[in-house]
């Protein structure tokens, strides 16, 4: 985000890298973009703000959700169409803190990445230049050797399944499947059974929880629950129970609203109940000194 009000993003889209600034002035959203991908994110800037989201059928039956509605109407569910790139930060974020993840992001993206299209000039921000970068693409990720993998903090795992990913990720643009579809019962704890689900699953190392974190950053899927998250069914048991719970007790609290899971999750996030933190938080680990 910039001094003026306006936020940045470095996307590679399917025409080559691109930049898009978005800026709210009054009830209108401004938009400008650059590279040879500005076409491609001009015409998905109403996607990308959560145009294609429908929350008709979604009543809030308990009073935490209701609060959430009326402080924030505006609520809606985005989606990137990107699916590979919103698939490698959900796999650098398994069973790990958030600090660990967003290092190794850092790194790869600093060592792999290319500078971002600015406009002529540059641009500033507070006096320094603002650097983006935009993410590698699939081939690149395919060959990150180990010793730079080991570099970022990423072990062998999960380094593997960037890697598997990133050698069909052309079958992976774009999920099949209706976003918000979670209306037939999956099998996967409760999570929604459809193709795009089914795709990503398919790929070694990617689970319920990955696929999930996946389908709601890149094609706004409104029922996508994360279950295995370690802060969610804590999150949802408090603020709808006044206890906490596990999956499957966040699972049935969360069934009268499938088909919009995921947006309930985000109401009681944006609500501030959370359970009282107990004893230490858990250390940062570093595998580069492993």
């Amino acid at each position: 985000m910039d001094a003026g009000g306006g936020y940045w993003r470095a996307v590679r889209t399917p025409d080559g890298p691109g930049t898009v600034r978005l800026r709210r002035s009054s009830d209108v959203v401004e938009a400008a973009a650059w590279g040879p991908g500005a076409g491609w994110l001009l015409d998905t800037v109403p996607e990308m703000l959560g145009a294609a989201d429908d929350p008709s059928g979604f009543e809030p039956r308990h009073d935490v959700l209701r609060d959430a509605v009326r402080r924030w109407p505006g609520l809606r569910i985005c989606r990137t169409n990107r699916v590979f790139e919103a698939l490698v930060p959900a796999v650098l974020e398994q069973k790990v803190l958030s600090t660990e993840a967003w290092r190794a992001w850092r790194y790869l993206l600093r060592r792999f990445g290319e500078p971002a299209p600015m406009p002529r000039g540059g641009v500033t921000d507070r006096g320094r230049a603002l650097d983006l970068r935009v993410p590698p693409p699939p081939e690149v990720w395919a060959r990150i050797p180990s010793w730079e993998w080991h570099r970022s903090g990423i072990e062998a795992v999960r380094a593997r399944t960037i890697i598997g990913a990133a050698r069909v990720a052309s079958r992976l643009e774009p999920l099949p499947g209706n976003p918000g579809g979670g209306t037939d019962g999956g099998t996967d704890g409760g999570t929604s059974d459809n193709a795009a689900e089914s795709r990503l699953r398919s790929l070694p190392g990617i689970g319920v929880w990955t696929a999930a974190e996946t389908r709601q950053r890149a094609v706004g899927d409104p029922d996508a629950v994360s279950v295995g998250d370690y802060h969610l069914p804590g999150l949802v048991g408090w603020a709808l129970t006044g206890s906490r719970t596990d999956d499957d007790g966040m699972l049935e609290l969360l069934e009268p609203y499938r088909g919009h899971r995921h947006r309930v999750t985000r109401l009681l996030g944006l609500s501030g109940a959370r359970p009282p933190r107990r004893g230490p938080r858990l250390p940062v680990r570093d595998y580069r000194s492993f």
